[in-house]
């Protein structure tokens, strides 16, 4: 069974790519297949979150083992095949490519091809340049300055960066015994 896969980016207008893989590769495969067809270093944590109703974050795929709760099942790219996880048209996976500033792709299974296979993953499109791996924290604040709307319409400001102030009402100090000089003597 073949698994035809559509990958596109929410910063990069015009990217995407189609990529068809085989049932049996496992989630390594499809990673360094996205790595390569983006140019892409393989340095980073990524991993792929399974989406349930729509993009409800639901399993994830890692690159490495995390320790985890031993009530969770903990999955791992190299051990872990496509068909496992993927069960239906339409599911969607996202890919996370920039782990710290939380930067991914979105996949949507486009078509599930029975009856044939691939020796290996093929790109059979490829539109676009794909975002940067990384952006650094000043290409993060750029995006976000303060006084710009953020995306629920509110407005960043210091506190978003540094929290509210300390209201001095909200601080009560009865029962406190405070003293002049060396509290440590």
């Amino acid at each position: 069974m073949i698994y035809r896969l559509t990958m596109i980016s929410d910063e990069a207008e015009n990217f995407m790519r189609e990529i068809q893989i085989d049932s049996e590769s496992t989630f390594l495969d499809l990673h360094k297949t996205i790595i390569e067809t983006c140019h892409y270093p393989d340095d980073q944590l990524t991993s792929f979150t399974m989406c349930e109703n729509g993009w409800e974050k639901g399993q994830e795929v890692t690159l490495e083992e995390m320790d985890t709760a031993s009530d969770q099942d903990s999955y791992v790219m190299a051990d872990t095949r496509l068909s496992e996880l993927i069960e239906e048209e339409k599911q969607h996976l996202i890919y996370t490519f920039d782990p710290l500033a939380d930067r991914c792709f979105f996949i949507q299974v486009s078509e599930i091809i029975t009856g044939k296979s691939l020796s290996k993953p093929k790109v059979t499109r490829s539109q676009g340049d794909a975002p940067k791996q990384t952006i650094d924290f000043d290409e993060l604040m750029a995006r976000n300055p303060i006084g710009a709307t953020s995306a629920d319409g509110g407005v960043y400001d210091d506190d978003d960066l540094y929290g509210d102030g300390i209201d001095d009402e909200e601080i009560g100090l009865e029962g406190l015994e405070i003293s002049d000089g060396n509290p440590f003597e």
